[in-house]
């Protein structure tokens, strides 16, 4: 009698298609993620003990007031420099804010203030409760710098970095 005895073969496993899929499947992942950028900004909120400044620090501030309806730009505070209306759209909802005026008088004052050898970085904004955070931040943006060109090349001039915010006084009411 005869006992058969089968020898077993090891058997190979074949991982050449998934290694094929893995090649072509990791580069498309990586490709389709979105890589986040994060910008962090630094704000200076209001003093809330109450103390008031030095009148002549307050004369002074440059205040930004973010309404629904305009922009008004204050330089020193209290004495309205330009009121921006918004930029009016085909219809009652494409109706947003002039950042782009915004930014030609922030350069203006920006020039006024270098000629009389002063060196201004902080603004003061103001906002009302129902204006949108696009609009809070896109005036933010605004007021810390502005694209000009320099010698055929468009780069970023920085106008008041140092961003202090606030609520809008009532319309009609003083700055």
């Amino acid at each position: 009698m005869f006992s058969k005895r089968r020898e077993l073969e090891e058997a190979d496993i074949d991982i050449t298609a998934f290694m094929n899929l893995m090649i072509v499947l990791v580069p498309v992942l990586l490709m389709s993620m979105v890589f986040n950028h994060i910008a962090i900004l630094e704000l200076n909120l209001p003093d809330l003990t109450g103390a008031q400044t030095a009148s002549a620090e307050k004369n002074r501030q440059l205040e930004v007031v973010l309404r629904e309806s305009a922009i008004e730009v204050y330089y020193p505070s209290g004495r309205l420099v330009k009121t921006i209306d918004n930029i009016e759209g085909e219809e009652p909802e494409d109706t947003r804010h002039d950042f782009k005026t915004l930014s030609t008088v922030l350069q203006e004052i920006k020039r006024k203030l270098a000629a009389s050898n002063v060196d201004k970085r902080d603004a003061l904004l103001l906002s009302e409760a129902g204006v949108s955070y696009q609009s809070l931040v896109s005036t933010m943006d605004a007021l810390r710098s502005a694209k000009t060109v320099v010698v055929a090349d468009e780069v970023d001039v920085e106008l008041f970095p140092e961003i202090s915010l606030g609520d809008a006084p009532k319309k009609g009411g003083k700055s």
